[in-house]
């Protein structure tokens, strides 16, 4: 490794270290605890450190631990020292290389890393592997819409296969571009307004097509403002474009023949890139739009997506599963467009599908409950609202055998849950708690005894019983420690105490925290479960599925022993209606 070329504020987190080395995370806490070598943290919290690239790949060079990494490590280490966190140049510059359109790589230890790879592999798959590295790095926030790997997958899937044109009009570095179409397609065409990116994708999309005679052009520049494939019709378009945009060119734009639809408000770009995609589909052809799940039902396009619906533009609409965005947690939807082969076939439905409780990793290929088609009339209403899950619906369950399971259930998790309550008799004197001044956390994370895994406080050392250790720590005293006097709340674990107590003793309470917890994970098992048996006996008795229990008599002790004298005369009252 050579340090000549290291950006100067290039960082790392304690995952990227781990990755680099080729280890785990626990093993790179373990050299932060053991070894005083370990570089310093040069920012970030006390819960997720950054550390100096430089310094780091200095160390691991000193490291056993570090020279025994792979060559793909290497290789990423090397790029990351010359590039810093200019990550998308970087891997353009090395996909250059290895198509052959760049003689040499800036840095001699990319070079070296490099060309062992392609040894072993092929300059695609060498791309690949790198590729899915910046996805999970911090540099992927330098990326402006990246699609994840999840989620060009699920693309995938929806937009099948085809023997044309794909074009994606915002390809970032190429994830959608690269995974559809299959091995039929003829032409790959994409726009991004990064130059690094589209340069990225250009290589990624070349070396998957390598050996055959597929052309592939991507261009960088504004593909709203400024076109680069103005008469353009793909068979196949494929967009996860940028969101949220309130200057995406509509004043420039009023007259466009893009605009089909309806010209859209400023506030709704995402429908701009909508139309642009459908625009640029050829008749027969169809299109697979990313977009956020507000897109659906934001009043300010209700319009447009009832141009759309009535012109019979939207094939299908998706609700895909949260996990699958770059940079949020929340769900997306796939917009399947279709621009019919000839003038006057328009479908007279719209497919709704919802996956939204499905894992991100799929399956895609709905279920009969998990699809419905909707008859456009059933979608031109005052909110023309397109969110699969208004119109898709669980099957119905069989009420009498599910409820006369979850009420069996409830009553064996209720005598398992009395028998995880622990019993705690009443200290005595002679086990008063308190042994002598408590030990702080940061005095025991300082001599290794203890470490930090984010908001956990682990024990590493036979002198301390982990139960112990976790049940102390989140003590009712160390939450209001951690709780400044304007009752924020700061997850400073480093600032909590713990009592000072032997080993056996501190098992005791291990134990007993173990049982609390066991109880607590019960408890909450037990809410969700009574949840949905209140749920059944409700929809089940207003659906017409069950019945209500037989008649009391006034005077049935049972019936009597459960009401106190008011809820009696309620029931009374009720019976006179």
């Amino acid at each position: 490794m050579t340090g000549g070329n290291e950006a100067p504020d290039a960082t790392a987190t304690a995952a990227e270290i781990a990755r680099l080395a080729g280890v785990t995370r626990a093993a790179v806490s373990n050299w932060r605890r053991r070894r005083s070598d370990f570089p310093a943290p040069v920012g970030g919290t006390s819960a997720s450190p950054l550390f100096s690239l430089a310094e780091v790949r200095q160390w691991l060079d000193g490291q056993r631990d570090g020279r025994e990494v792979s060559g793909e490590v290497r290789l990423w280490q090397a790029l990351r020292g010359a590039y810093g966190e200019e990550m998308a140049g970087a891997l353009a510059a090395l996909g250059e290389y290895l198509r052959g359109d760049a003689e040499d790589l800036a840095d001699q230890a990319a070079r070296e890393a490099v060309d062992g790879l392609v040894a072993d592999r092929t300059p695609a798959e060498v791309m690949d592997a790198l590729v899915a590295r910046l996805l999970e790095s911090t540099a992927r926030a330098a990326l402006d819409g990246a699609s994840t790997l999840r989620l060009a997958r699920a693309v995938r899937e929806f937009a099948g296969e085809i023997s044309g044109t794909v074009f994606d009009p915002a390809c970032g570095i190429g994830s959608l571009l690269v995974a559809v179409g299959g091995g039929a397609v003829q032409s790959r065409l994409g726009q991004d307004t990064q130059a690094d990116a589209a340069r990225v994708a250009q290589v990624r999309a070349a070396l998957a097509a390598a050996g055959t005679a597929v052309p592939v052009q991507v261009v960088a520049g504004d593909s709203l403002r400024a076109d680069a494939f103005p008469d353009l019709r793909a068979d196949l378009v494929v967009c996860e474009p940028p969101t949220a945009v309130a200057d995406w060119g509509r004043e420039q734009l009023l007259v466009d023949p893009r605009w089909e639809a309806g010209v859209p408000s400023r506030g709704e770009s995402e429908l701009a890139w909508l139309q642009h995609c459908y625009h640029h589909t050829a008749p027969g052809g169809r299109a697979v739009v990313v977009l956020p799940a507000s897109v659906a039902h934001r009043r300010s396009g209700r319009r447009i997506r009832a141009e759309l619906v009535r012109r019979g533009c939207v094939a299908a609409v998706v609700a895909l599963p949260p996990g699958l965005a770059a940079s949020h947690a929340l769900p997306l939807h796939l917009w399947l467009l279709s621009r019919p082969s000839a003038p006057g076939r328009v479908m007279g439905t719209v497919r709704m599908v919802d996956l939204s409780a499905n894992s991100p990793d799929g399956p895609w290929e709905p279920q009969p409950h998990q699809e419905a088609e909707v008859p456009l009339i059933d979608l031109l209403d005052s909110e023309v609202d397109l969110t699969p899950g208004r119109y898709v619906r669980e099957p119905e369950p069989d009420y009498v055998v599910e409820y006369a399971k979850v009420r069996e259930d409830l009553d064996t998790r209720l005598r398992r849950l009395r028998a995880l309550l622990p019993e705690l008799p009443p200290r005595g004197r002679a086990d008063a708690l308190d042994d002598g001044v408590p030990v702080a956390v940061s005095d025991l994370l300082a001599a290794g005894l203890v470490s930090l895994d984010g908001d956990e406080l682990i024990s590493v050392s036979d002198q301390l019983d982990p139960d112990y250790v976790r049940g102390f720590a989140s003590s009712a005293a160390n939450v209001r420690r951690s709780t400044s006097s304007s009752g924020t709340f700061r997850a400073d674990l480093q600032a909590a105490r713990l009592p000072r107590m032997d080993v056996e003793r501190q098992r005791r309470y291990g134990d007993a925290f173990r049982s609390l917890g066991a109880f607590e994970r019960e408890l909450a098992e037990l809410a969700s479960i009574g949840d949905r048996a209140a749920r059944l006996a409700r929809d089940g008795l207003t659906g017409g599925a069950l019945d209500p229990p037989p008649a009391r008599n006034d005077g049935n002790a049972e019936h009597q022993g459960m009401t106190n004298d008011g809820d009696a005369a309620v029931g009374r009252e009720d019976r006179t209606l």
